[in-house]
């Protein structure tokens, strides 16, 4: 690993001891996080699979009926029949946390004024049955829309936790552990040079202490 230019002083080497063990300590806390995420991830994923699955099945449902309401009626009586409905929907949109991610949670209120916004006379049984049956299925698609929407931000969020996981375990960390070692070193060097040099000094002061004696 190419070593990034450090000042090789205790004082250096004190403050990357204390960046090493804010890196591992982060590296940690961040797995942990990156863990749970995939947890949560999971879980939503399977209750989306399975709504999903439900949802389809039913939508089905709703086109088979109207497929046979549009052979039985007219296109123009159809089109007339749907044009202006009756039935109002608002729907809310909230958040909540999940770990650190902001998750959408959806609830609606229908205005109950008539869910059939024709009259009965001159229209199929089996519009009847897809307008009934889509009404059903309302509250379903938001919760689909919902689980899917969570899937998303929580994958993107994983994404990101990854990286950063990644950073710190193969650059950051190992990057101050190298810098660390290599002060230490020179560190070590510096300590047995000066060593080295003390005692040819106190050689020196001997030889000349026994030739002013002599």
């Amino acid at each position: 690993m190419a070593l990034i230019n450090v000042n090789p002083t205790r004082m250096e080497l004190t403050r990357l001891k204390k960046r090493l063990i804010t890196a591992r300590r982060g590296h940690k806390l961040l797995k942990d996080k990156r863990d749970e995420l995939m947890k949560q991830f999971l879980e939503i994923v399977r209750e989306n699979k399975t709504l999903r699955e439900k949802v389809e099945l039913n939508l089905k449902g709703v086109y088979e009926s109207f497929l046979v309401a549009s052979a039985i009626m007219s296109k123009q009586v159809l089109e007339q029949s749907l044009m202006f409905p009756k039935q109002r929907v608002e729907v809310d949109i909230e958040t909540k946390n999940l770990m650190s991610v902001n998750v959408p949670v959806f609830s609606f209120n229908t205005k109950k004024v008539d869910l059939y916004s024709y009259g009965f006379f001159g229209t199929s049984q089996q519009l009847d049955i897809s307008v009934d049956r889509l009404s059903e299925l309302l509250p379903d698609l938001l919760a689909l829309a919902e689980k899917e929407k969570s899937a998303q931000l929580l994958a993107a969020e994983i994404e990101k936790t990854r990286r950063r996981v990644n950073a710190l375990e193969y650059v950051m960390i190992p990057r101050f552990t190298e810098q660390i070692r290599f002060i230490k070193m020179k560190l070590d060097e510096n300590e047995r040079s000066t060593t080295t040099r003390l005692m040819k000094v106190k050689d020196m002061m001997i030889k000349q202490l026994i030739e002013q004696r002599q």
